[in-house]
């Protein structure tokens, strides 16, 4: 499909459990397959986004979400289609990275015709209500090219073979098998590869007649592997480079960026809008995730979506000097990787008390499948959050105590919101924290409370939740600690 003729959505809603309150819609305090297609209805119908991400990667999934959207709130769908006003997009494991699942993408890629052969019969004419897929964790064009060719090659293009030899063809035996091609939207969430996006991306769409392409770029597992501040380094440049190449090209890219509540994980929120607007201006898609959704007055949601929708995309911000940006990640992965290294099982501790939000299988992420900080394994960057949060320690703070004053002014001119992130995040602070972590890294975060020098004014109720947190921790009060987490969480507006 062409860029021209259908609409881009500017608010993707995702299933990432980082929410500290479940919606009112649910079941329980986790959610299951249910409740996450009356999500799916919710989130388009009431709060206005114009898409759903339909995750297969990692937890346990409805394949028959098409239906029963249709079924159960059919005269929603009959006024704003499914696949031309509001749009479901598939997450998909990828094979490279996720073997125990690669064979789920098939099952997904198959379902996409059935999904159609639904949608037609719904809606008396041809449209196609899932045409895209994202690809996790795609660290190379050929990734993305499989899945592309496999589509076409496999799925669409097997309908003209006989089943039987001399007998019909599987098309008039089953019926035709539809759309023709999908979409593939790489999400990249290593350094190495967003450091290249552009390389990736022009090496996908050479060749293959694409109309547009739409990018995305992780904000969350990028945060965990590298520290906060490097993932929005490398996010700027991959931005910068990407607009580049739409020029180059002559194509619309489509950037989407994944960005979470947590100033870790973004500091996307209903409140703030404006300045995410001002800093990610060539964006089109922004994540909507659970915390954004329901651990805010609905009024406000709303009106935040809306401004989010009726914003014009601008060009990004300028990278003037590449090689002092990628020296700035260099230098806050490598600081962020030791002091993570030492903090890894303090985090992993309390992070196993973290309440649950979604039902989830398993989940190999960043460090599962390339690395861990220094062969220690970490919690995904909600459960890390979390963790960090309810002691009273940000993790924004983490990877910055090597810089010095001359190279913070110089990371402003690459990232304008980095005061304002951890003016923010120093909230939640709280300096007795420093009494249990380990002596070198208590010292480190001391020097960069001085370097930074932001004057923030404490959340005292979250600060009184954290001392309550790290007390339980310490006596082993394991039944109170994820109330505590939960409480504290409601006070922050997310979970991690």
């Amino acid at each position: 499909m062409s860029g021209n003729e259908i609409h881009i959505p500017r608010c993707m809603s995702t299933q990432h459990p980082d929410n500290a309150t479940p919606p009112f819609f649910s079941a329980g305090d986790v959610m299951g397959g249910d409740d996450e297609v009356r999500e799916a209805h919710y989130v388009f119908k009431t709060l206005g986004c114009d898409e759903q991400m339909w995750d297969h990667e990692g937890k346990e999934v409805d394949q028959f979400v098409v239906s029963k959207l249709f079924s159960q709130y059919g005269s929603f769908f009959k006024k704003k289609k499914l696949g031309k006003n509001v749009f479901l997009t598939l997450r998909v494991p990828n094979p490279v990275r996720e073997r125990n699942s690669a064979k789920v993408l098939l099952e997904v890629l198959e379902s996409i015709p059935r999904a159609f052969d639904t949608a037609k019969q719904f809606y008396g004419e041809e449209i196609a209500p899932v045409f895209e897929v994202i690809l996790p964790m795609t660290t190379s064009a050929i990734e993305v090219s499989r899945i592309w060719h496999y589509y076409q090659g496999f799925v669409v293009a097997k309908s003209e073979r006989l089943v039987v030899p001399g007998d019909i063809t599987l098309k008039e035996w089953i019926g035709e098998f539809a759309p023709s091609r999908i979409n593939v939207i790489p999400l990249i969430e290593d350094k190495p590869s967003l450091l290249s996006a552009d390389t990736i991306v022009e090496d996908f769409v050479r060749g293959k007649g694409i109309d547009y392409q739409r990018v995305f770029l992780a904000r969350s597992d990028p945060a965990l592997a590298y520290g906060s501040a490097s993932a929005v380094l490398m996010i700027k440049l991959a931005l910068y480079k990407l607009h580049a190449l739409e020029k180059r090209l002559g194509i619309p890219i489509y950037p989407v960026v994944g960005v979470g509540t947590a100033p870790f994980r973004g500091h996307f929120n209903p409140t703030n809008i404006k300045s995410r607007l001002a800093a990610y201006p060539s964006v089109q898609t922004f994540t909507v995730q659970s915390a954004f959704k329901f651990d805010y007055p609905e009024e406000l949601v709303k009106n935040a979506i809306s401004r989010i929708k009726a914003a014009r995309r601008r060009a990004p911000i300028e990278v003037e000097d590449e090689i002092l940006l990628r020296k700035m990640v260099e230098k806050i992965s490598h600081t962020y990787s030791h002091q993570v290294e030492s903090l890894a099982p303090l985090i992993n501790e309390i992070a196993k008390y973290t309440p649950p939000r979604r039902k989830r299988k398993l989940h190999v992420g960043l460090f599962g499948y390339t690395r861990a900080v220094a062969n220690k394994r970490l919690p995904r960057a909600i459960g890390f959050c979390a963790a960090l949060y309810s002691i009273g320690l940000p993790p924004e703070l983490l990877g910055l105590s090597d810089l010095k004053k001359e190279e913070i002014k110089e990371m402003l001119g690459f990232y304008p919101n980095f005061i304002e992130d951890i003016r923010d995040s120093l909230s939640y602070f709280d300096s007795d924290c420093l009494k249990i972590i380990p002596a070198r890294v208590a010292g480190e975060l001391y020097k960069t409370l001085r370097l930074l020098n932001v004057d923030a004014k404490p959340n005292v109720i979250h600060q009184s939740l954290s001392r309550a947190v790290r007390s339980a921790v310490e006596k082993k009060e394991e039944a109170r600690i994820p109330d505590l987490i939960t409480q504290a969480a409601r006070e922050r507006r997310f979970l991690g």
